[in-house]
Parts: structure tokens; C-alpha cells; sequence
């Protein structure tokens, strides 16, 4: 997702363009893997020193549920990106030492549809967890 869009969605939204959450957005949009609130915070608190993990998280939290971002846990922490921009339904193989993302047009749900017969599925999502080739 670009800013842009990101900020349509906000403003459509009723949010109002403020530069904290700007500046939390533009790090998402210059990094292309998964990042925690400490790596914004870390980043943040040299402009605004007082800014807490509470402000980091609230707007986390509101870009997650407007589609903004999106995220997953790793190692008890959790982490987000911004979200795809795929049109085609992937899945993601995540590095735990940068936190690059990888698509992966795969979907496991295809094999499983024929053990599931009978069931609806509504939803799932589907991570792989290991380390990129850059990283070993």
C-alpha cells in the first residue's frame, strides 16, 4: 500500500493528517519487511522523546483494523507491514532475522479443501517462518 491510499482510508475514515502519524507511515512505506513498535519507537522518540508505547501501539492498532497494515507474531511479538497490494491471494514466507517478506502464490487451502468436506472456512491465514537467503 502506498501513503497515498493509506491516507484516503484514514481521512475516509474520520482521522485527521497528523505528522506523528505521517512519520509512522513513511516508515512503513520506505521498509519492505515486518517491523515491531520498538523499531518505530527507537526511530520516533529522536524527534518526539516523549512519544510512549501507548501512542506506537494506538495507531498500530487503528492502521490493522482500516487494512493500513497488517500484521503477524513472531517469537511472542508482534510484528506489521504494510499491507499487500497483491490482487492475487498469497501467503507470505517471513525471515526472523530481517523480517523481509517473501510472496508465496501457494495456497495451502487447496490441498486441504478435499479434507474438509462439509466444512466452511471463512477465513485463514497461512505464514512461513525461516531465514532468506541475504540472512544466512
Amino acid at each position: 500500500m502506498n501513503l497515498t491510499k493509506a491516507w484516503t482510508i484514514l481521512k475516509d475514515n474520520g482521522f485527521k493528517e497528523t505528522k506523528k502519524r505521517d512519520e509512522i507511515l513513511q516508515l512503513f512505506a520506505s521498509e519492505d519487511r515486518y517491523l515491531t513498535a520498538r523499531d518505530l519507537l527507537d526511530v520516533l522518540q529522536k524527534e518526539y522523546p516523549g512519544m510512549s508505547y501507548d501512542t506506537v501501539y494506538r495507531n498500530l492498532a487503528t492502521f490493522v483494523s482500516l487494512g493500513i497494515l497488517e500484521e503477524t507474531e513472531l517469537d511472542g511479538e508482534r510484528h506489521f507491514r504494510m499491507h499487500c497490494e497483491s490482487s492475487e491471494h498469497h501467503h507470505h514466507f517471513i525471515c526472523r532475522d530481517c523480517g523481509r517478506a517473501k510472496e508465496i502464490l501457494l495456497c495451502p487451502m487447496d490441498l486441504l479443501s478435499e479434507a474438509l468436506p462439509a466444512y466452511q472456512v471463512d477465513s485463514h491465514k497461512f505464514e512461513i517462518y525461516g531465514v532468506c537467503p541475504e540472512c544466512q
